[in-house]
């Protein structure tokens, strides 16, 4: 079932991603060479707590605050005092806030020192994909034509490979809510989109296949099936009527997020 939201729920929702924005203007400046995953996941839980909210993982039961994914890895990758960050890394930080029982949701990510030109390609597409993503979502419009704008962009244009397996969805509420927003359209529900609904549309794009594998080891992390590079780029937004707010979008991110 899909959850409408009333201005009063967006608001809570708007407050909570404001505040991960400000998280992700915190954080990002630290992530460097020779700092661990783990640190930066204490830095997340550090700054939601000094602000009265709670990591909204914990709810799903992840172990950290952030799921932290490293070059190959796609998304869900687990914080660890081993996992150290190098020079060229592609480092995705996909963290969420509980505040107050408003939950926000974004990902960015993060081009570590001389990151390979193919790399930085790589970003700049998922970015773009991203931005046609949100361009497409406004009241009127069905699901389907977030899908076909993030596909059309990293795909056809980019030729990248698109993730099928997981998906953007509602948020807001709870940490993940009716609807799925694929970023591959392949048929099944296709609702319109309304003023009041909430989404979280996140491309997860790969240099090469578009398939994934799940970490054995640890059952959480994903990768790229054929051990190419991957980037995950996620914003919150909130359908009006008559327009379409990004609102884990600040003034102190840079300009592509």
């Amino acid at each position: 079932m899909i959850r409408l939201k009333n201005d009063k729920e967006i608001d809570g929702i708007r407050k909570s991603c404001h505040l991960l924005a400000d998280l992700f203007n915190e954080i990002i400046p630290k992530v460097k060479p020779g700092v661990t995953t783990k640190q930066i996941d204490d830095w997340c839980v550090n700054f939601i707590r000094r602000f009265g909210g709670r990591p909204a993982w914990y709810a799903e039961g992840f172990p950290g605050a952030a799921c932290i994914s490293i070059n190959e890895e796609v998304i869900h990758g687990v914080p660890s005092k081993k996992r150290v960050v190098k020079d060229g890394d592609l480092v995705s930080l996909d963290i969420g806030i509980d505040l107050g029982g408003y939950i926000s949701d974004s990902t960015h990510t993060v081009m570590v020192g001389g990151v390979k030109k193919e790399h930085r390609q790589l970003v700049a597409a998922t970015r773009e994909g991203l931005q046609a993503g949100i361009f497409a979502c406004t009241a009127g419009h069905r699901i389907s034509d977030i899908s076909n704008a993030v596909y059309e962009v990293c795909n056809k244009q980019h030729g990248y490979g698109v993730v099928y397996e997981y998906c953007g969805h509602g948020v807001g509420l709870d940490v993940h809510e009716d609807p799925s927003v694929p970023n591959v359209w392949n048929g099944g529900a296709n609702p319109r989109i309304q003023a009041g609904m909430v989404l979280a549309i996140e491309p997860m794009i790969n240099i090469g296949t578009a398939d994934v594998v799940l970490d054995e080891d640890n059952g959480w992390t994903v990768r790229s099936a054929d051990n190419t590079w991957s980037c995950h780029e996620e914003h919150t937004v909130a359908v009006f009527a008559d327009h379409t707010e990004v609102l884990t979008q600040c003034d102190g991110l840079p300009a592509w997020a």
